[in-house]
């Protein structure tokens, strides 16, 4: 993994990007999870959003390791 991305001449930090890569993928699983009805059974649903944004920043940074860009 790279810990600087050049885009258009601008040296952007990579868990950045994969900051917003995990976001994007974490609202979408959220509204997946909320039209399926399962957040009547989470105790916590903001806890639980942010639990999933964490594992998959960490997920996202670790796959990023394995194929490096």
């Amino acid at each position: 993994m790279k810990y600087e991305i050049d885009l258009f001449g601008v040296i952007v930090p990579s868990l950045l990007l994969w900051s917003i890569i995990a976001y994007v993928l974490a609202r979408t699983v959220s509204r997946l999870i909320a039209r399926a009805g399962c957040y009547r059974h989470i105790w916590h649903p903001a806890l639980f959003d942010f639990a999933l944004f964490v594992c998959l920043v960490t997920g996202l940074v670790f796959v990023s390791k394995e194929f490096p860009l």
